[in-house]
This record gives structure tokens, sequence and C-alpha cells, in this order.
């Protein structure tokens, strides 16, 4: 909210904020468009003609040559743009006599047409000329251009906000000011480690332009001496800082009716009026045709020549350029990539090792010998109903490929990845922290966040807010409950859905079995589990795929109808929406794998059945291969069509966006392409939810079931390495330049990822008990025989006397003749159940001890952080003192 204050734009502000007005916004003597020959409204040219304005005839002769354009300016080299609106018109005809009305006067010519579609473009035309004119009123500078050919128009509004307006803003949004600068520091723990170490380290590169480091505080106006740089009004505000005062007023300006909710720019554009509104980039990413000092770089191609290219997959990211250019929210993005993808290769070369010791001991696995040497003695019972009996050496090929996934390396590494994901955790806090504080964003959390503009056109009522005092708008707590409890069941009844598609999938993998086994072909029966698994796991990705982008929608919508006040919560209520569902989405096909299937199969004469089919067993490699294939086909697979996504689909929308603007200019420009027609050629920025949801899915399958899958650490390494380089080279090159927004840190999503990584020692814990045969080899090698010499035969039971089918036939279970639980098997339940108990106590006994070891600011930062502080009060004294003198009175 505004404060009373500010005298300057008083009034602009209660023509701006007043979202029922319905009479015209008038311009204020302090800021207009009339200044720099921007976009006057025909009105007001009819009237300045009429009463031969002085002012308006100034603009028109002031300068018959413009100045030369250096840059993102007006026309008069001076005026910085820091915003374009951009929409299209449809070019319309009339001849009057000889002369034709086309482009901005043909919208300007009242139709009589009482077609739909005149209505809307009526409305349209009337919704900017409002919204327009009470941007003149908040003090924005403005300047049109536009192309044109016989069927479309394409207005460009350049926006600029003078230094008042950006002053005034800048103490409304808590902006940061430099108090003092200081030596940037090495944020690169590896990069100090190697060079302690008198090692050469090939990932680091000198980065020209680098952004200073200043100790900084809230920005406050009657302060302005105190700060550095004040002095200098045209780079004192960064562009990025820029940007977020006009897109603050583009969000909050009216243009319609408050009932209706027809506020910002936003709606604007989700209605029509506009078809974009973005920043412009700093210039072209290519580097010149001719040499240049790097330091001449802007920094546009300072990120791409240092960052973006391919060839720098193996360079730290610059993440001070990033942020300077992008807005903290981008960069701590981009840094919690690099940050987890470093990470991910000391996880990545331990799997590795598991994986190859157990290639290396494939060979001297005792139950797999005993399978392929003796299994023609072991007739097994029918996998199916109308199946026939088969041979355990028929599955010799699968019980060797089978320990690849399933010995002792593996549980070693679940333990390890347990202990990985939580270490990496808490590392990644320090990091953050110490990031925060770099970029003068660590008390971000403390100011009070205005109400969205959303929030504040819908809302039924106004009250005072508890925390500043000022009136905003209201939404009553148990309206919004009552929302976001329906809004729950929704969600529910979409859950179910997945579960219905899990059904479908394991029912399509028990048909194709079936199929395999009636074909009668050896290599067909053998394999029929294996080829059921793979194209069922492939139906189960598309299915997968199609749900997430439905719910994605639904989950927006039911987002907006509950009415969330600040964008913080709106963000966290959708992300923990569209979470909650992918995880089921995602996992639950695994998790099946993982711990329920065979756990319901019964025994022959007493089959378990689901709708009329026999329940499924474990494939003859064990249930963990199953889970291994599961695992690649899912994650692998959404990282390559993600990663061809994310290539592919910015060209195409380019290149028809591309194609549009030829067609207008016909091909015959008669000048060099300007900095916002080649920006409107650019995709719109998508946001990084995607991004991170992406990434954090992947954090999941890593660590969730690491235990099946030792090599998901590698794939989820190489994808990252490609991510990074996909990613820059999207917000360099392809994407519009986003508004700069400030964060914290990751937000929600870090406590997503907490809670994965707690979820994923108790999976492991389930997954090594249950699933994998450690424990019953284990036990059997304590009890029996510690060499597994005749392990095989010990795991499998005669069918009942009762089945006739094939009497003697095995099957594998811990049952007598009669087919009830031997004493072995209680005693394995037994361990099983110590052993998660163990496991689960000892683990997170470790994880709470590196928790308390590993402080989550360093000490070094705490020191700055003091020092900062006690700058700030210096700066800041006299305000403290007038405060004082003003509040004793009241005291006594």
């Amino acid at each position: 909210m505004l404060r009373k204050g500010s005298g300057l734009l008083k009034g602009d502000r209660e023509v701006l904020l007043d979202l029922d007005c319905t009479g015209e916004a008038q311009t204020t003597d302090s800021y207009g468009s009339l200044q720099n020959g921007g976009f006057i409204p025909p009105r007001y040219l009819l009237a300045a003609a009429a009463a031969d304005d002085p002012i308006y005839m100034h603009c028109n002769t002031r300068n018959n040559q413009p100045l030369p354009q250096l840059g993102n300016y007006f026309k008069d080299g001076r005026t910085k743009i820091d915003f374009v609106l951009v929409w299209e018109v449809r070019s319309r005809r009339k001849r009057r006599g000889n002369s034709e009305v086309t482009g901005k006067e043909s919208e300007a010519v009242p139709t009589q047409e009482n077609s739909r579609s005149e209505r809307r473009k009526a409305q349209l035309a009337q919704w900017r000329e409002k919204f327009v004119q009470n941007l003149k009123s908040a003090g924005l500078l403005m300047e049109e251009e536009e192309m044109t050919n016989e069927k479309k128009t394409i207005h460009f509004l350049k926006l600029s906000a003078p230094w008042d307006v950006l002053v005034y803003y800048a103490e409304e949004l808590c902006l940061r000011a430099p108090l003092q600068a200081q030596p940037n520091l090495d944020l690169n723990t590896s990069a100090r480690v190697l060079s302690r170490l008198c090692i050469p380290n090939v990932m680091t590169e000198s980065v020209p332009n680098r952004p200073l480091d200043y100790y900084t505080c809230a920005f406050r106006k009657s302060k302005m001496n105190r700060f550095l740089g004040c002095d200098d009004h045209e780079t004192y505000f960064t562009n990025t800082q820029r940007h977020r005062v006009v897109y603050e007023i583009l969000a909050s300006t009216v243009y319609g009716k408050r009932k209706r909710a027809e506020i910002g720019v936003d709606r604007l554009i989700n209605e029509g009026a506009y078809t974009a509104a973005f920043p412009l980039h700093e210039g072209p990413f290519q580097l010149p045709n001719f040499e240049i000092r790097p330091d001449e770089l802007n920094q546009r191609q300072v990120l791409y020549h240092y960052w973006a290219r391919w060839c720098k997959w193996y360079k730290y990211q610059p993440l001070d350029h990033i942020r300077e250019y992008f807005g903290e929210k981008i960069a701590f993005y981009f840094a919690w990539l690099g940050f987890y993808t470093a990470w991910l290769l000391p996880a990545a070369v331990v799997g590795m090792l598991v994986f190859v010791s157990g290639v290396m001991s494939m060979g001297t696995n005792t139950p797999a010998k005993e399978v392929c040497t003796k299994g023609a003695s072991y007739l097994m019972c029918p996998l199916c109903n109308t199946c026939k009996a088969w041979n355990m050496s028929d599955i010799c090929t699968m019980a060797k490929l089978g320990y690849l996934f399933d010995h002792p390396g593996t549980v070693l590494f679940s333990v390890f990845m347990s202990f990985w994901a939580v270490t990496f955790l808490e590392y990644w806090k320090r990091k953050m922290a110490t990031l925060a504080h770099h970029w003068g964003c660590m008390d971000f959390h403390e100011e009070e966040e205005r109400p969205r503009p959303e929030f504040a056109a819908m809302a039924p009522a106004v009250e005072q807010n508890p925390v500043t005092g000022v009136k905003e708008p209201y939404f009553p707590e148990k309206t919004r409950l009552s929302r976001m409890f329906t809004g729950s069941m929704v969600i529910i009844m979409m859950l179910c859905v997945v579960m219905i598609f899990l059904v479908t999938v394991v029912m399509c993998r028990g048909i194709i079995s079936v199929i395999m086994f009636q074909t009668g072909k050896p290599v067909l029966r053998t394999e029929a589990g294996t080829i059921a698994t793979i194209s069922s796991s492939i139906v189960n990705l598309g299915l997968i795929l199609l749900m997430g982008q439905v719910y994605t929608a639904l989950a927006e919508q039911l987002t907006k109808w509950e009415m969330h006040r600040t964008q913080t919560q709106y963000d966290n209520a959708f992300i923990f929406k569209v979470f909650i569902f992918q995880f089921v989405n995602f996992y639950s096909s695994p998790f099946y794998v993982a711990f329920f299937k065979g756990r319901f199969v019964g025994y022959p004469s007493s089959y378990g059945t689901l709708f009329g089919m026999r329940n499924e067993d474990c494939g003859p490699g064990g249930c963990l291969i199953e889970l291994a294939e599961q695992l690649f086909i899912i994650m692998v697979g959404k990282q390559l069509i993600n990663n061809i996504q994310e290539f592919v689909i910015p060209k195409v929308k380019a290149w028809r966006q591309k194609r549009t603007l030829t067609k207008v200019l016909g091909g015959k420009a008669s000048h060099e392409p300007r900095r916002w027609e080649e920006d409107y050629q650019l995709v719109e920025c998508e946001g990084l939810f995607e991004e991170y949801l992406e990434m954090v899915l992947q954090f999941g399958f890593i660590t969730i079931f690491v235990a099946a899958f030792p090599l998901a650490p590698l794939f989820a390494l190489l994808n990252n390495w490609v991510e990074i380089r996909l990613d820059a080279h999207k917000f360099v090159c392809e994407y519009r330049r986003p508004v700069a927004e400030r964060a914290q840190n990751i937000g929600v999503w870090f406590i997503i990822l907490e809670a994965l990584s707690h979820l994923s020692v108790i999976a492991n814990a389930f997954l090594i008990a249950f699933t994998s045969d450690f424990l019953p080899r284990l036990l059997y090698q304590y009890k029996f025989d510690n060499d597994l010499n005749g392990y095989i035969n010990f795991t499998l039971a005669y069918a009942p006397l009762n089945y006739t089918e094939y009497p003697m036939c095995r099957y594998k279970a811990y049952r007598d003749n009669n087919g009830n639980y031997t004493l072995f098997y209680w005693e394995l339940l037994a361990v099983r159940l110590g052993f998660i108990i163990a496991f689960e106590h000892v683990v997170f006994f470790v994880l709470r001890a590196i928790d308390w070891i590993v402080p989550d600011v360093p000490e070094f930062l705490e020191l700055k952080i003091k020092r900062e502080r006690y700058l700030a009060k210096q700066a800041l004294a006299e305000n403290q003192e007038a405060l004082l003198q003003v509040t004793r009175p009241l005291e006594a």
C-alpha cells in the first residue's frame, strides 16, 4: 500500500488505485509523455490544436534531428526504455475520396457494425486507452512506434520511469541501497580447496564486468546522501530495479471496473488487449564481427559467451552476472541446479563403482549358478491360469542380471545416498544463506509483502492490516478454508483417477504376459515378464505425461479460486497441489513394484485374484530388476522427452513469431530491426515452475529408489549437464527478458526436498528389508551355509497335495506342504522389522548430528551480517532519533 507521506504522487495514486473510477484520468504537471514526443491520445491532439497549446507546439518543433540512438532509449537518445507494451490491430481500409484510413486512424473511426467481434475490438481499445491514461497519471513517460502492412498493425508502446517515480517506488518496494563497497569473495568451495592444494582449476574462468559487492540497507529517500552513487541519476538504479518499479505500476494499474477484477497488465494480456509486455534485453547476444575487449561486451553477450554456450559445460556459472541481469529468483534456481549437479558427481562415481562391482562379482553368485546348473530339476508351477509349468533353468540369464541390482553393494549404496541427501541439503542451506546475504536479500522475508493485484481486485471487503495498520483488501479466512477443502476433494478425486490408471497398467501387464506365454515360442515364454514390464512402463509414461498436463491446468484454476493474499502464498499453494499429484503420478507405479507386487499372490490352489485375474508375482529375476527397468524407462524417458521439448518448442515458437513479423514488414524494412522488434520475436518466459518440478522429481528418483538402480545418479548427472546449458540458452537467447524478482531462497521447494530426503530413508529401509534378497541370504548364511549352497532349493516350496494340475511343482515361498508359513518365515519377518528400526534410527541419528555440527550460517557470514547492520544503523540514525523523540511524549 502507498504511504501518506508522498505528496508528489498522492493525486496520481488516488486515480490509480480507484478501481471504480469511471471518469478519465487526468495528467499531472510533474510527468507526462509530451516532454518526450510520446503517446498522445487523439482527443488531446484535437484539444491542443484548437487551443494552440504551447506545450504541444513545442513538442512538435523542439528538435527536427533526433539524437543518435545508442542502446535502449527513446528517440531523444536520453530516456531509457524500461518496459514495452505490444498490441496488434488488424488494419481496415475505408476509402473517402482519394484517401485511405488505416492502422491507428482506422481503429479510432467509430464502427457501425454490431457484430460481436467489432464490439470486442472496441472494448479492448477502450481498455487500452484508459490503461495508458492511468499509466501517465502514475508518472510514466511514453513513446509509441508501429509496424504496418495491408493486413496488420503492430504497436510498440515504450515506457520509462523518471527519477522521482523511481525514488518513490524504491522506498515503497524496499529496494536495497549501497552503503559501502567490499571486495568480492570467492564463493566456490571447490575453487578454494583446489587453490590450497595448488592444483590447477580448469573450471574457473575470469568473467569481465563482475558486479561489485556492497553492504546495503533498505532505501530511504530522506537518507539519499548516505548511499553510494546517489548523484548519478542515470545509473544509480540498476536496469532490473527499474524493471521491477515499472512492472509494479503495470500490475496495479486499473483499466476497468473493480467488481470485474479489471486491473493489471497480465489481465489485459489474457483478455487480448495486449499481446506482450516485457523489459528489453541489453542488446544482441551474438558477438560482433570485429575485435572487442571483453569489458566492452554488454551483459547479455557476457552471459552468452561465458555461460550459455555448450563449450562452457565444465566452467563455474557466473552467478553474480546472472543475478544482475535476471534477478535473484532466477539466479537462485541456477545456483541450486549447479550446486545439486556438483554434488551428484560423487554419488554418480560411487553408484558406478557399486554397479561395476556387481558385474565383476556376478560369477561368484552361488544362487545364480545353482539356477543355471540345477534348475532343470525344479519344475515350477504355472505363472497364470492358462500357462504351463516351466523349468527354473529357463531363467538363468535373468537370475544373473538380477544380481546386478541386488547384492550387498546396493545396500551400502542406499545407506550412502541417505547420508548424501541430507548432507547435500545442509550444505545447500549454508550456500543459500551466503548467496542471500551477498545479493542483499537475506531479510526479504521480513518485508511486508503486498497483496496480489488479482486478490485486491476480487476481494469483497477492506480491512486494516494488523502489521502495517493500513487498510487493504480482505478475504474471509473461513471462506478461503472452505474453498481449500473443496479443492482438496478435487485433488483426491484426481489421485483416484491416477490409481485407476495404475490398476489398468497392472492388468495390461498381466494380459501381455498371458499372450506371450500362449504363443508357445520358448523365447517369448522366457522373456514374457520382461516384455510385459517394458511395454506397460512405456504406456505408463505416456499416461503420466498426459495426466500431468491436465492436472497442472486444473491446479492453477483451483489456486486462483482459493483467493490467496500474497504471491508467495499463491505460489506455495499451487506448487503443493501440483507436486502432490505429480508425486503420486510418477511414483505410484514404482511404489507398487517395490512394495506391493508379489505380496498377495497366494499359493497353488489358493491364488489371490483381482477382477478375476490372478495377482501379479515378481518376475524371474526378482522385483528389484523390474523396479530398475521401470525407473530407467520413467526417469530417463521423461528426461529425454523434456530435453527434446525444451530444445525444439522454443525454436518453433520463435520461428512462428518471426514469421508473423516478417509478413508485417513484407521484406521491405528500411532499417535494421530495433531491440523491441527483435525481442518481440522471442518466446515469452514461462517461469521456473516446470524447471524446479523436473529436478525435484529427479531428486526423488535418485534417493527413494536408489537401492534398486545405482546408476540413477549417473543418468541424473548427465541430464543436468545438458539441462543447465539448455536453460541458460533459453533465458539468454530464446526467451524475452523476464521481470527480475527478488527471493531469499528457493522457497517451498526446499521443504519438499527435505521431505523427500527423509522419505528416502524409510523407503530404502523397507526396500532392503522386504524387496531385496539381502536379509534372507544373510539369515540363511547365519543358520545353514555360509556359501549359500542349497539356498535356491530352500526358498522353493512344494505345491499342496490338493493341487492336482502339476503335482509336486515348486513355487517361491517359505511355506510347508499345507500352504502354512514355516518357522523360517517368522524369523525372517522379525529380522526384517528389526533391520528397519535399526536402519532408520542409525541414519536419522547421524543426520541430526550432521545438522547440529554444520551450522546453517557460516561464521564469516555472521560477522558480515553484524557489520552490515551496524552500517545500516549509522545511516538511518537520524530517523531513529526522530522516532524516539516522537514516541517518548506518547509513552509519557
